[in-house]
């Protein structure tokens, strides 16, 4: 049992203001596994209040970007240290199996803290340009107090995709994970505060909904980062938009892979697969639609049957288990009301569609193929954050690019072929903000990463990353004078 009774406020463990408290429950055993305090409204007016303080009158803004660094490099050692047991925390949290926690879920978070640790030796926040009256010194400077708000699927991984370049750019933070992995956000923020990150710039406040509107609401919050579904990323919009706040959404997809008619499928399903039940398909870039060329379609079909059904279900903190429990009863509720939405639709679950025998405890879906799919049957068009593919047949390469484009999503997709340059052709066609073209690898945290039309807006990663917490400010130079800029800005 891993208990707090108190909140990460301003850099400090606070009492907080309400009495209220979040369980933890392990969705394999539906056990409670830890429990911590609910934040209030209240809380968030004391830990933005704080990040007001500490962005304006702090250290933290005016310290060279390479010092900032240093506390993200911290992070990320200490993040290594202790992946083994952080891995078995997000598990125990969410269902992640643990083979995958310990990449996805531990090991990219230290990459995404090395990655803007390094950044800030080579990004320009200052240059001095030629306008065409004079010089111009163009500064980029921190957007100020941010609101992160993250979901509960992979939580360290986006906790840090955020608050590594937030914190870069010099801004104060208040982050909000979800009610369901609050642990393994408190340990995130004791390793900051360890590293040396100085008092009032980060808070953690787990929390549910509600207090989660009256932080992007507050007026002292100057930008607002969510992750999350496409539901709650309109309405936070929205509130942004009455408020002309900066806001960046990274939301929900339902992502396409198109398997060519000229695709060796023995090479092409091993690195499929895991994209497309990563995660317990708990994934908003997982490849759930599976387009296959119609005279190819059977071949498809019964080669990932095959792949499917050697798949270990079971305790996601056995090294070989590849699906693991959803993360809650009501999530479970919700896949299985697609696979019957599936079936009463005319679509055929070709493997699973149940829940696997011989496990008593835990919210578990077997690992599910819907075949003989239209693109317009909910099961398609609709996010359904389960273990649960749909193949879809397609009569070339034409018809491949509309049904992939046939979505409300533009996230994430690939494309599998053995002629790479027919690929590409295929890749930039579709309207997605990330792709692969026969690459296991859906996100390089070097590069940008985001979403076309519903799947949001503004990119994560690399230096677009980085910019979504900064503001640009032009300053006009006198002629003859050119300051001296730090180096490395």
């Amino acid at each position: 049992m891993r208990q707090y009774d108190r909140l990460f406020i301003g850099g400090e463990w606070a009492r907080p203001a309400g009495t209220g408290t979040i369980d933890v429950v392990n969705p394999a055993t539906e056990e409670v596994y830890g429990r911590v305090p609910d934040a209030t409204e209240a809380d968030v007016d004391e830990a933005v209040s704080a990040a007001r303080s500490a962005f304006e009158e702090g250290p933290w803004r005016r310290i060279s970007p390479a010092e900032r660094a240093g506390v993200l490099s911290a992070v990320a050692n200490a993040v290594r240290n202790e992946m083994s047991s952080l891995a078995e925390l997000i598990s125990t949290e969410v269902g992640s199996p643990v083979s995958w926690s310990t990449l996805a879920q531990v090991m990219a978070p230290s990459m995404i803290l090395d990655f803007y640790a390094g950044l800030a030796s080579t990004y320009r926040f200052d240059e001095v340009r030629q306008g065409l009256m004079g010089q111009v010194l163009v500064s980029k400077e921190p957007a100020g107090v941010v609101a992160a708000v993250a979901p509960w699927n992979v939580p360290m991984f986006i906790a840090t995709a955020k608050l590594s370049p937030a914190l870069l750019a010099g801004c104060s933070v208040v982050f909000k994970p979800a009610p369901e992995t609050p642990l393994d956000a408190n340990r995130l923020a004791e390793l900051f505060a360890e590293a040396g990150l100085p008092k009032g710039v980060l808070s953690v406040l787990p929390a549910g909904r509600e207090v989660g509107e009256h932080l992007v609401r507050h007026p002292d919050v100057d930008k607002v980062s969510f992750t999350g579904s496409t539901l709650a990323g309109k309405r936070i919009g929205a509130i942004c938009g009455e408020q002309l706040k900066r806001c960046s959404l990274e939301l929900g997809g339902k992502s396409a892979a198109i398997i060519l008619d000229d695709a060796d499928i023995a090479q092409t399903l091993p690195m499929l697969l895991p994209n497309a039940m990563m995660n317990n398909g708990e994934a908003c870039i997982a490849q759930t639609r599976i387009l296959a060329p119609r005279d190819r379609y059977q071949e498809v079909v019964e080669a990932l049957v095959e792949k499917v059904s050697q798949m270990k279900v079971g305790d996601p903190l056995d090294p070989t288990t590849e699906v693991g429990p959803l993360v809650a009863a009501r999530q479970r509720d919700r896949v299985e009301g697609y696979i019957k939405a599936g079936q009463d639709e005319g679509a055929k679950v070709a493997i699973g569609g149940g829940r696997p025998q011989g496990i008593d405890r835990g919210w578990y879906v077997e690992p599910t193929v819907f075949v003989d799919v239209d693109n317009s049957m909910r099961i398609a068009q609709e996010e359904i954050f389960g273990p649960v593919l749909s193949v879809i047949p397609y009569d070339g390469d034409e018809q491949a690019v509309a049904i992939a484009n046939d979505s409300s999503y533009g996230l994430c997709g690939s494309v599998w072929t053995s002629d790479p340059e027919r690929g590409l052709k295929v890749a930039r066609r579709v309207r997605t903000g990330t792709y692969m073209l026969n690459s296991p690898i859906p996100i390089d945290f070097a590069t940008p990463f985001g979403g076309f039309k519903e799947s949001g807006i503004g990119r994560e990663f690399g230096p677009e990353g980085l910019e979504l917490f900064l503001e640009t400010k032009s300053i006009n130079l006198p002629a003859g004078y050119t300051p001296e800029l730090a180096q490395g800005s």
